[in-house]
C-alpha cells in the first residue's frame, strides 16, 4: 500500500533560492504546455505527453535556464498535466499563477533519493541538484521511498515522501456487521447515526482578529511592495495553522469512524458546485452574493471534502466500505415512519415528525436515513452507479459506489 509521509524542511538560503527557481521553471513548463494543448484542441488536433517531452528536450538546448531544474522533475510536470487534461478536460485545467500558486515539484525516481537519520529529531535527505537537505524527523518512514514532492506552504517548505509500507487492505473488517451514516453540516462538522458529534474550531479568536487586521493592512498597501509581501506571508502563516488543525481533525475523525464501522455512508455532495460564487450560480446574478459567500465559507471551513478523502484513506487500513447516497430529502424524512415533510425540520437542531410525532436531533435523524439508504444497496446485490432492472427498488435514495 502506498502512503504519504510529510516533513518540514530546514533549507539553507541557497537551497531555498534553488527551490524557488525549480518551482518557477515547473510553472513555466506547465503553462506553456497547457497553452500548446489548448491551441491544438482549437484546431481539432491532439497533443499528449510523448511529443511534448520530446519538444522539452529540444527546448533545453535553446534555453539554458531550463537545464537548472532536474530533467525528471520537468518530465513529471508534463505527466501531471497530461493526467489532469485527461481527467478534467484541456480547457478546465487551471493555469499556475505566480501570485496564487504555491511552488511545488516532484522527484519521481525513488532510487535517486537517500534518507538518513541524524538524531532523535532530525534527519536529512539527498535530492538531485539540491544535495543534502535537513528535515524534522517527526515520524518514521515505514517503507521504501517511491517518490518525493517538495512544496511551500505558508512560507515554510515541506517534503512529502510516497512510500510503500507493504501493508494490504483487509478483506473483511474487524466488525463486519457494523454500519454508520454521517451527516455533514455547517454548524457541526459531522454527526453520526449513533449520536456522536464531531466538531472543532479551527481558528482561535485571537487569530481571527489578527487576520482581519492583516487584511485591512493589505488593502492599503501597494501591490509589489516589500510590506505587502510581509503581510501576505503573515496571513499565510495563520492559514497554514488553520489548515493543519482541519487536516488533523479530519484524520482523527476518519480513523475513529472507520475503525468501528464496516460500512460508512455519506451524502453524495458536490462540494465544488455547492461553493461556487453566487454571481454565476443564481438565476439572477448579483443577488444574495454576501449570504452565499458566507455559506461557501462555512462549508469550506468545516472541510466536507477533506473529511471524505480522510475516510477513504483510513478505509484502506481497516477494510471499511465508503458509500455515497442521494442526499435528497434526508433531512426532511422521519426515520421512524418515513413521512416526508419540510415542516418536520423545526430548526437547525430540532426534528419533530408532523405525522407520528417522533422527535430527534435533526442531524442525527438525517444520518440515520443515510445509514438505512446505504444498507439497502448491499442487500440488492448491485452497487453500480445506476440501478439495474433486477435490482430491488429503494425509494428516493440512490447511490453510487466510490
Amino acid at each position: 500500500m502506498l502512503s504519504g509521509r510529510r516533513y518540514r524542511l530546514e533549507l539553507t538560503a541557497e537551497q531555498a533560492e534553488q527551490c524557488e527557481e525549480f518551482g518557477d521553471i515547473c510553472r513555466a513548463v506547465w503553462n506553456t504546455a497547457l497553452e500548446q494543448r489548448r491551441e491544438y484542441r482549437r484546431r481539432g488536433a491532439w497533443m499528449n505527453y510523448v511529443p511534448q517531452a520530446a519538444e522539452l528536450a529540444e527546448a533545453k538546448r535553446e534555453h539554458a535556464w531550463l537545464k537548472r531544474a532536474p530533467s525528471h522533475v520537468l518530465q513529471q510536470t508534463l505527466r501531471d498535466l497530461d493526467r489532469s487534461c485527461h481527467e478534467r478536460g484541456t480547457f478546465n485545467v487551471r493555469w499556475r499563477s505566480k501570485a496564487r500558486w504555491s511552488p511545488s515539484f516532484r522527484f519521481p525516481a525513488g532510487n535517486l533519493i537517500t534518507v538518513e537519520r541524524l538524531g532523535r529529531k532530525w534527519g536529512r535527505v539527498k535530492l538531485p541538484k539540491l544535495g543534502w537537505v535537513r528535515f524534522r524527523w517527526s515520524r518514521p518512514l515505514g517503507g521504501q521511498i517511491r517518490s518525493a514532492t517538495v512544496g511551500r506552504k505558508g512560507g515554510q517548505w515541506f517534503v512529502s515522501f510516497l512510500v510503500d509500507d507493504r501493508c494490504k487492505t483487509p478483506e473483511i473488517h474487524a466488525m463486519p456487521d457494523t454500519a454508520v451514516g454521517i451527516d455533514r453540516g455547517v454548524t457541526i462538522a459531522a454527526v453520526t447515526s449513533d449520536g456522536t458529534f464531531y466538531d472543532r474550531h479551527f481558528i482561535t479568536p485571537g487569530e481571527t482578529v489578527r487576520y482581519r487586521r492583516l487584511q485591512q493592512e493589505l488593502a492599503r498597501q501597494r501591490k509589489g511592495s516589500a510590506n505587502r509581501c510581509k503581510t501576505v506571508a503573515a496571513m499565510g502563516r495563520i492559514m497554514r495553522r488553520v489548515a493543519d488543525r482541519r487536516n488533523d481533525f479530519c484524520a482523527y475523525t476518519a480513523n475513529r469512524i472507520t475503525a468501528r464501522n464496516a460500512l460508512v455512508v455519506l451524502e453524495d455532495l458536490r462540494t465544488r458546485n455547492m461553493t461556487a460564487s453566487a454571481s454565476v450560480t443564481l438565476a439572477q446574478p448579483g443577488r444574495n452574493v454576501k449570504q452565499k459567500a458566507g455559506l461557501n465559507h462555512a462549508i469550506l471551513d468545516k472541510g466536507w471534502h477533506k473529511l471524505e478523502l480522510a475516510l477513504r484513506n483510513a478505509a484502506r487500513h481497516t477494510g471499511s466500505q465508503i458509500l455515497l447516497v442521494n442526499p435528497a430529502y434526508t433531512s426532511q424524512t422521519c426515520n421512524r415512519c418515513g413521512h416526508v415533510d419540510a415542516k418536520s425540520r423545526k430548526s437547525q437542531a430540532a426534528f419533530e415528525c408532523t405525522a407520528c410525532g417522533h422527535r430527534d436531533h435533526a442531524d442525527v435523524n438525517a444520518a440515520k436515513n443515510q445509514r438505512d439508504a446505504g444498507l439497502a444497496f448491499p442487500a440488492c446485490g448491485d452497487l453500480g452507479t445506476s440501478r439495474s432492472a433486477k435490482q430491488e427498488p429503494v425509494g428516493r435514495a440512490t447511490g453510487r459506489n466510490p
